[in-house]
């Protein structure tokens, strides 16, 4: 039996993959036999902003719909996996054992970058989820350090799950629903640079990510890339990551996901 992977980062779209999954979702859910069965999940979510790393310690975390103005469905579905304080009490020890301050949060639920993924990847929510906050003040470094900490959860068989996107350019997605246009060029050429620099492990590249004209139209903001730097963190200097989907969904959004062998 192979050892469960331990690292994953996925995409997770707009709200609207939830209701049309297409190649991406198909290619997640293709994915999770490969995994071994995890004893909990922990998924870093850029739909979740603090101050300082902050670790969901709810028993039922309730599904937040965080979101307005898509289709009613969506605000229908709910993602009634439990949570684990007991892995949470894990993941809060080796954050402070890094030396990084961290605070812990009984209430929070799981928004919609933790529970659309894993509903398309594990939908009998039977698996604990505990949602870990992202900080976009601090930076790449800093959520790559994030991930270096929590290396140690994979003895303790937990997947460790970065959510995101590989391009985030709302005001140009916008735009092309209004007005309607082609993919920009950007898109595709930042996704196949991050892939680039994913294979021949170019750390230092891929944290100056900045320098890249493109990186910077992929990404007006750092939040939504953050979760991929946790992810390399956390897969060890050691581990190759292998892409298992590559596309573009709304012209704009790289879905692109990556498994850290």
């Amino acid at each position: 039996m192979h050892a469960p992977k331990s690292v994953l980062f996925v995409p997770h779209g707009s709200p609207m993959f939830a209701l049309y999954p297409g190649a991406a979702g198909a290619a997640m859910s293709a994915l999770v036999p490969q995994l071994g069965k995890p004893r909990a999940i922990v998924v870093v979510s850029p739909h979740w902003e603090t101050a300082l790393p902050t670790v969901g310690f709810a028993t039922r975390p309730e599904t937040i719909h965080d979101f307005g103005g898509f289709d009613p469905r969506l605000y229908e579905m709910h993602y009634p996996a439990p949570g684990s304080p007991d892995v949470a009490a894990l993941v809060m020890a080796a954050l402070q054992e890094a030396g990084l301050p961290a605070a812990q949060n009984a209430q929070r639920g799981l928004d919609h970058g933790t529970w659309i993924p894993m509903r398309q990847m594990f939908p009998d929510a039977n698996i604990p989820v505990v949602p870990l906050s992202v900080q976009s003040h601090l930076g790449p470094a800093h959520a790559y350090r994030v991930g270096q900490a929590l290396a140690s959860l994979a003895e303790h068989h937990i997947l460790i799950v970065g959510s995101g996107n590989i391009t985030h350019n709302l005001r140009d997605l916008m735009a092309i629903r209004m007005h309607g246009g082609a993919t920009p060029g950007y898109v595709q050429t930042f996704a196949d640079w991050v892939h680039t620099h994913l294979v021949q492990r170019d750390v230092a590249g891929l944290l100056n990510y900045r320098q890249q004209l493109s990186g910077q139209r992929a990404h007006p903001t750092d939040e939504h890339l953050l979760p991929l730097f946790t992810a390399l963190g956390a897969a060890g200097a050691d581990a190759q990551p292998g892409a298992f989907f590559r596309g573009i969904s709304d012209h704009v959004i790289a879905m692109d996901g990556y498994v850290f062998h």
